[in-house]
């Protein structure tokens, strides 16, 4: 099955579908955000996305008084969510540039006046994170958009997923492999999960949600059958915030763009034939003809 993304086809024999998440790493900065759209439309992405809070409702209740050390002083955990949130105008500012970028935009809603948020300024999608696939009356919320859904199945058991799918419903669904682990070691990737989904939901396309180093993982998830692929990106991983670390910067993420597209390529259809560049081999080399 193909879903269609604000026009463009998500699905088996598409080009992947390539998701660049800014996510926080903006710092609460437009400026740095419109830095990092710049580096995924550079690379060729298809899309940039973004996290969206109230933080009064978002924030775990034993997190709030936590305090955490910031480029902007001693603050609370509540305080600094609030310190990094755009507001509407914001949105409307980095979501104006993205598309004069050529770029789709989206966010992580993680609350349902979020939700309300988001569809107040058009977004062409949601998505869901892995810490929201429990979240019932956000799923809820989502599904009464009728919006395309990307949903990410980190830190959650297959039949917690089983309620997310059966909540949202498969018509505009996109299901993302992820372990929510930052940064991602190589043995908690479990890539097979990808076959896992794809035989578990049928017709429903299955990407990758990474946060590991480097590229091998997620080109292994393509070679898999990914048909989507969402990445943390980054000007400079030694940046102050939680998620740069796992994050690509700007030349790692173009190499991934690039080399996903190579293997899209050479995946073909699996329909075995003579290609015409075999033949100058075969008329020189093969001393049995058929």
């Amino acid at each position: 099955m193909t879903i269609s993304i604000g026009g463009i086809p998500v699905g088996d024999g598409h080009p992947v579908y390539v998701i660049a998440e800014i996510g926080l790493n903006h710092n609460g900065s437009v400026d740095l955000a419109k830095q990092l759209i710049d580096v995924a439309a550079d690379s060729g992405a298809q899309a940039v996305k973004f996290q969206k809070r109230t933080p009064e409702l978002s924030t775990p209740e034993h997190m709030k008084a936590t305090i955490r050390e910031t480029p902007w002083g001693s603050m609370s955990y509540l305080d600094y969510k609030r310190r990094i949130e755009f507001d509407r105008d914001q949105y409307i500012e980095i979501g104006d540039y993205a598309t004069l970028r050529g770029m789709q935009w989206f966010a992580s809603p993680w609350d349902e006046p979020s939700v309300d948020f988001l569809e107040d300024l058009n977004v062409v999608a949601h998505k869901v994170a892995s810490a929201s696939v429990t979240d019932l009356g956000l799923l809820r919320a989502l599904a009464a958009t009728g919006k395309p859904i990307i949903l990410s199945t980190g830190m959650s058991t297959l039949e917690q997923i089983d309620v997310a799918v059966d909540t949202l419903g498969t018509d505009k669904l996109v299901l993302l492999h992820a372990t929510s682990t930052y940064p991602l070691p190589p043995e908690e990737a479990n890539l097979r999960t990808i076959t896992t989904l794809q035989a578990r939901y049928p017709g429903v396309p299955v990407g990758y949600s990474g946060h590991e180093r480097g590229l091998q993982i997620s080109l292994a998830a393509v070679a898999l059958g990914a048909v989507a692929v969402e990445r943390h990106i980054t000007l400079d991983r030694t940046m102050w915030g939680s998620d740069h670390a796992a994050s690509l910067e700007p030349q790692g993420f173009e190499h991934l763009v690039r080399d996903i597209r190579i293997i899209g390529e050479a995946l073909g259809d699996g329909v075995k034939r003579v290609f015409p560049g075999e033949l100058a081999p075969q008329a020189k080399l093969r001393r049995v003809p058929a």
